[in-house]
């Protein structure tokens, strides 16, 4: 597996350009500051601070306001834009995009979070999806498996030792959900979609032409996945 730690992650520099075929995927810590929260607040819209209240949980309703909040300023920085400008549209099953082009410019992102972290992938020409899973004790990961993946997928999960059942099961996720995300598919396709995680080579998805894959572990026992249109993209990892 592709292992990216916390020392990779750099910070952006202020000239941050995004080439045709680079692929950035930004490291974002979730808790923050009130202070920074509030500042995060105002640039968001009525409707996603209608959002941010419906959470019960403060916890829940301040790590919505840092997301979208920092998604915003970093899609403000590409364009050159504040962030509060931007205006998003949403696809059917709810994948967000950007709603207009600015200064002839039109990204491609994908936001994912899982407890007090996310991951935000960002290109300027290729479909992209990230999805982003702690590792945690599932009792009925093979029962999911079962219903979730494919023949061949299950049965390695079946085949491997307890100890690696966990994290095998939120690799496959991971790599799907990704894949789902970027082409705005809903998690009822998970079973039709294929990884193949042979040990020592990349992840891949089967019978999927023109699509790659990268596995990613940015914090400790954490895994993600990006999944890109195409095949030669360059790839720089940032920490907000």
């Amino acid at each position: 597996m592709t292992t990216l730690t916390n020392h990779m992650w750099l910070p952006a520099p202020c000239d941050l350009t995004l080439l045709q075929d680079d692929v950035h995927v930004w490291r974002i810590e979730l808790d923050q500051p009130e202070a920074q929260l509030q500042s995060l607040l105002q640039t968001l819209s009525s409707d996603e601070r209608s959002r941010a209240e419906r959470f019960y949980q403060k916890q829940h309703r301040h790590r919505f306001i840092a997301g979208r909040g920092i998604l915003r300023c970093i899609l403000g920085r590409y364009l050159n834009i504040d962030p509060s400008v931007l205006k998003f549209d949403y696809e059917p099953l709810g994948k967000p995009v950007l709603a207009d082009t600015y200064g002839g410019k039109k990204l491609w992102f994908n936001l994912s979070h899982s407890q007090g972290l996310a991951l935000c992938a960002v290109s300027c020409d290729r479909l992209i999806g990230v999805d982003l899973e702690y590792i945690r004790p599932i009792s009925d990961v093979i029962s999911l498996a079962e219903q979730f993946f494919s023949t061949s997928e299950y049965a390695l999960m079946r085949s491997l030792p307890p100890s690696q059942k966990q994290q095998t099961f939120f690799r496959y996720w991971t790599c799907k959900e990704a894949y789902l995300k970027a082409t705005g598919a809903g998690l009822a396709q998970l079973d039709k979609i294929e990884v193949s995680l042979t040990p020592g080579q990349p992840a891949s998805l089967q019978a999927v032409p023109d699509w790659s894959l990268l596995e990613m572990e940015p914090a400790k026992n954490c895994v993600a996945a990006v999944a890109v249109a195409g095949f030669g993209w360059y790839l720089k990892c940032w920490q907000y």
